[in-house]
């Protein structure tokens, strides 16, 4: 992973610590350490980095003492408050050996071919042994793919073995029986997200609905002449829309009484 610019204490992060190693951190620190606000600090500088190394204070400066942090694979330097302490410190690099080592903080750094190893490590159920919370971190930093197939088509020509290689997959090969479960992981193009951009839109559509509340509390709006339209529209009516539906009613009445009323009416007629 390439540093994009130079880092300082005051810019390091959880994450970006993981690009230094021990002689980067003794440097940066030493350098520091000379600044005003250095002890403030102090403290938040020492949780950032313990994030990603081991530090410890040697306390016996003894040379077989020495000797023993150094067979640790730990580099001995001056990791003390002032420019005036030259109290010894042991620092090494934490090692990602096992998946749980993996963080969402250290995933993008390190490789493909790193992650291949770490789960080759790890293994032995495949991927779906994984916890969700470790595919998760896993999947935040790489593309990953799986297949299991028999041992004698793996392998087949233009299959999916073959176009995951040539388009730049690590693969790891886990036995299992006559079959094998290929995983296939690929670094994830890290996006830059547009945040300044955002805020920017997000402040100005806030300002251009206060400035719209503003315009508005100054218009004046039209007197209400709604119930006058209303009570004329219910003293008024043109009779020529008037159609069979306006008028039409619906007798709920046994058929046999409409027949002896129709009998009733006819001899009504005849009587005039």
């Amino acid at each position: 992973m390439k540093q994009q610019k130079a880092l300082t204490l005051k810019t390091l992060t959880k994450s970006n610590v993981w690009e230094l190693q021990e002689n980067d951190i003794l440097r940066m620190w030493e350098s520091a350490r000379k600044e005003s606000d250095f002890k403030d600090n102090k403290r938040h500088y020492f949780d950032v980095i313990k994030s990603a190394f081991e530090i410890e204070e040697i306390k016996i400066d003894r040379p077989e003492v020495i000797k023993k942090y150094e067979a640790r694979d730990f580099k001995i330097g001056s990791l003390g408050a002032d420019e005036g302490d030259n109290s010894k410190w042991a620092i090494k690099k934490r090692q990602i050996m096992r998946v749980t080592d993996l963080t969402y903080e250290n995933i993008r750094h390190i490789s493909a071919a790193k992650l291949i190893e770490v789960l080759d490590r790890n293994f032995g159920g495949g991927w779906d042994s994984l916890s969700q919370s470790i595919q998760d971190i896993i999947e935040s930093g790489f593309d990953i793919s799986t297949t299991t197939l028999p041992k004698d088509r793996l392998h087949k020509p233009g299959g999916m073995y073959e176009k995951k290689v040539n388009d730049g997959f690590e693969v790891l090969e886990i036995a299992k029986g006559s079959w094998i479960e290929a995983i296939f992981a690929k670094e994830k193009p890290e996006m830059e997200k547009p945040v300044t951009n955002l805020d920017n839109e997000t402040s100005k559509k806030v300002k251009d609905y206060e400035n719209e509340d503003d315009e508005n509390e100054d218009v004046d709006l039209p007197e209400d002449k709604y119930d006058e339209d209303e009570d004329e529209d219910d003293d008024t009516f043109d009779e020529d829309k008037l159609t069979e539906e306006s008028y039409r009613t619906t007798f709920e009445t046994d058929p046999e009484d409409l027949n002896l009323e129709a009998e009733d009416v006819s001899d009504e007629d005849d009587n005039y």
